[in-house]
């Protein structure tokens, strides 16, 4: 086991790598200069050529972009993301102040699309070919289909204006958590209830749940106890995947709802071209979803004792 998380932990390196080396080469092709930002409105004509100029020479943008990437890639390494081109503030500690907030909201979402999504898929298995099979499958359709920003913006146009009991945006209590946190676990919690009927239909009909049954054992220790356990191989599997769409929707909902993490943040660094903001902000999500994929690899162990890795 020790030297299966070495070796994954090792093939994590060239995947973030790739990650923030596809990002930075992306920034540099975007039209506009970062450079612009730094000109005073009042400056015009040579005076603003002249001072864009220095700001170039300042932060390096004049150097050829292999020199540009190496001194990039040394840095990030290190540790260092360098400072905001437009705060001026290092990357590093920006990004320590919005973590907490981006997992507080991730967190809420995974637990809220956990306890909906299998349970209704759990249900919807037992009552298969059942109107409340039925009922059950086109809710969880709903919610795959539904863009997460216009769900968004419905909750707020309910909830926060015409029937005002939940702030539409912000940074503050449970109340402000609640509508984003709905967005981000009831699209994933969709998913996860079709995922989680297809595994269950897929084991109920296994002959040692047969048996199961033949031997008198009750309903309920039979669907959790026999056919649940080994559903759930391929549903831990969906979680730890689901854990990487609940990081990308993120960035969607947190605009949406103007929630100071690191999904605004990257917006708004994409939106003013701060190659600091984005590579580290880019840099932090990768291995977030590298180390979730691990720690999914590690919990099918758990879940299914015949698994060994070498």
């Amino acid at each position: 086991m020790r030297q299966y998380i070495v070796k994954r932990l090792l093939l994590a390196i060239p995947t973030i790598l790739g990650a923030i080396t596809l990002v930075w080469f992306a920034m540099q092709m975007a039209p506009g200069d970062p450079a612009v930002m730094f000109v005073p409105p009042d400056f015009q004509g040579e005076e603003a050529e002249a001072y864009l100029a220095k700001v170039n020479e300042k932060y390096g943008f004049n150097d050829p972009l292999s020199l540009q990437y190496l001194r990039y890639m040394r840095n990030t390494l290190l540790g260092d993301f360098g400072n905001s081109l437009r705060t001026l503030r290092p990357v590093t500690e920006d990004l320590a102040r919005r973590v907490p907030r981006s997992a507080r909201l991730g967190i809420s979402a995974f637990l809220l699309s956990t306890a909906v999504g299998i349970p209704l898929g759990v249900l919807a298995a037992i009552k298969r070919g059942t109107w409340v099979d039925g009922a059950l499958m086109v809710l969880a359709l709903v919610g795959v289909s539904i863009p997460n920003f216009w769900f968004a913006y419905m909750l707020i146009l309910i909830f926060a204006l015409y029937i005002p009991i939940l702030p539409p945006s912000g940074l503050g209590g449970v109340k402000h958590m609640i509508l984003p946190t709905i967005v981000l676990g009831l699209s994933i919690a969709g998913a996860l209830a079709r995922y989680s009927r297809s595994s269950m239909l897929e084991v109920v009909n296994h002959d040692y749940v047969r048996t199961a049954r033949a031997k008198g054992v009750s309903e309920y220790n039979v669907l959790i106890k026999h056919a649940l356990r080994n559903g759930l191989i391929p549903i831990v599997t969906i979680l730890g995947i689901n854990f990487g769409f609940i990081l990308a929707g993120s960035v969607i909902v947190e605009t949406v709802f103007a929630w100071p993490g690191v999904g605004l943040y990257l917006i708004d660094g994409i939106s003013g071209r701060d190659f600091p903001v984005v590579q580290g902000a880019v840099l932090l999500i990768a291995i977030a979803v590298v180390m979730a994929n691990l720690v999914t690899d590690l919990l099918l162990v758990v879940v299914d004792p015949r698994i060994r890795y070498e």
